[in-house]
């Protein structure tokens, strides 16, 4: 028996594939893979968070008045939330919303910090 021909240029099976995934790349991870993520970066983010605000603090205190601050200590200061902001993105296009809900909130942390970093060095 000859296997059965069908015609690819029929529109009528696209309604029918509408539900399906585009790809197996595009397939959204498990909710438990996404909450295992969102803890341990939750982790790490609460740890540069406090090592940051130590640092903050110590800085603050022990500052005397300069001229000026590197450029490089500028790129350190907003690149912190410029990455957390990506990271947001990415976990949010990986179809990971609770990891993509934690990095957001990071990246409103690291901002707080940045402004305030920006707030001391330019007192």
């Amino acid at each position: 028996m000859a296997p059965s021909v069908t015609d690819d240029t029929d529109d009528t099976d696209d309604k029918d594939d509408q539900g399906a995934p585009a790809s197996p790349g595009r397939e959204r991870p498990s909710r438990l893979i996404d909450v295992a993520v969102a803890v341990l970066l939750l982790i790490a983010d609460a740890i540069i968070v406090v090592v940051a605000v130590t640092l903050l603090v110590a800085v603050g205190m022990g500052r005397t008045r300069s001229s000026g601050a590197p450029v490089l200590t500028w790129f350190v200061i907003w690149g912190g939330p410029a990455v957390a902001a990506a990271g947001a993105v990415v976990h949010a296009r990986l179809r990971m919303p609770v990891t993509a809900v934690v990095q957001g909130l990071f990246t409103l942390a690291c901002t707080v910090l940045a402004v305030a970093w920006t707030r001391m060095l330019l007192s």
